[in-house]
């Protein structure tokens, strides 16, 4: 079913039904309602592109989500799913854009051809071109996570600062002396990986106002190299007697390590970290851990664009989140060999 057929039952012409639908220009009340009866009666739902031609709007907006590795992460995918189902509750679609940098061709294609009315940007490196990029071409946006410079921006933020130093707080009140930090893998923070970087410097100062003797390592987003990772710690400085990390794509394989070097967490050793919840609950200790509130992130992401989307003049906005420490099981006081 087409605009010709409705305007020929209603007996009006089609540039008439096309008025009548996109409100471009003024149809009489008895038009309107005959239009709409017609409409009604035959069920007609004008197709993405009509709708996009009628008002300028695709409904749809791009998830620019770059896998860190060969792979989505569990806490990645916890993302994707937040920002669909918030989209889907303003009638928005999502376009997934699986792109790191701005000449990324699925990057160009988004923005070359208005296929969505705005983005939001995931995995923010402190410079990311494609903030700029973005900047530049007038599309609104959302980060979620910040630049280097967020200021007059919108966005959303984990303070991986303030929480990799929480951890380090929590560890030392317990008694520890000698940590371990598993941050992210080393392309990410040579790239400039925002929570990689910012976990980074928040586990160094805070373990320096302790003093703490620590040790910083890379880790693959897998659990085999978080086994690895484990077995380099101890390897390092066998009285290490808790970590803190940044991935939860390593957990497991953290823990394993853990175990076959015949560390009971907590009784020997100690984990805690910047983890989404859902994952810390699936090892055995439960990881004690400052939550990543994945779906409070995406949503508010969402919110924020249909805000900027509805509002162009809108001042910039953004959210910094910082949740607390939920104690689970993983840590315990720091033993003798501290």
């Amino acid at each position: 079913m087409n605009i010709g057929e409705i305007a020929r039952r209603a007996g009006v012409s089609r540039s008439t039904v096309s008025y009548a639908l996109s409100g471009k220009r003024p149809v009489s009340d008895d038009t309107r309602r005959k239009i709409q009866q017609v409409i009604d009666e035959l069920g007609y739902r004008p197709n993405a592109s009509a709708r996009a031609l009628a008002n300028g709007r695709t409904s749809t907006i791009g998830l620019v989500f770059p896998p860190a590795g060969n792979h989505y992460t569990g806490m990645q995918l916890d993302f994707i799913g937040s920002v669909v189902e918030a989209a889907a509750a303003h009638d928005y679609d999502v376009l997934l854009s699986p792109s790191g940098v701005d000449s990324d061709r699925s990057f160009q294609r988004l923005l070359g051809e208005r296929r969505v009315d705005g983005a939001i940007l995931m995995e923010i490196r402190l410079q990311d071109d494609r903030v700029d990029h973005l900047t530049a071409l007038d599309l609104p946006f959302v980060a979620i996570g910040r630049t280097a410079r967020p200021e007059g921006s919108w966005w959303v933020g984990l303070d991986h600062t303030a929480l990799a130093a929480a951890c380090v707080h929590h560890l030392a009140d317990l008694g520890h002396r000698r940590v371990a930090f598993v941050n992210r893998p080393q392309q990410l923070l040579r790239s400039g990986y925002e929570s990689a970087q910012r976990g980074l410097d928040g586990f160094t100062k805070a373990a320096a106002e302790r003093g703490l003797t620590v040790r910083t390592y890379c880790c693959g987003d897998d659990a085999a190299s978080g086994q690895a990772c484990v077995e380099q710690i101890l390897h390092d400085d066998p009285a290490t007697t808790a970590l803190v990390t940044l991935n939860e794509a390593a957990l497991g394989g953290l823990y394993r390590g853990l175990a076959q070097a015949g560390r009971h967490v907590p009784r020997d050793f100690s984990v805690t970290g910047v983890v989404a919840g859902r994952w810390a609950e699936t090892v055995t200790p439960q990881l004690t851990a400052a939550d990543v509130p994945a779906e409070e992130m995406g949503r508010r992401a969402v919110d924020l664009l249909v805000e900027r989307l509805d509002h162009p003049d809108a001042p910039p906005r953004h959210h910094l989140l910082t949740p607390p420490i939920s104690l689970r099981a993983s840590t315990g006081p720091g033993t003798s060999t501290a």
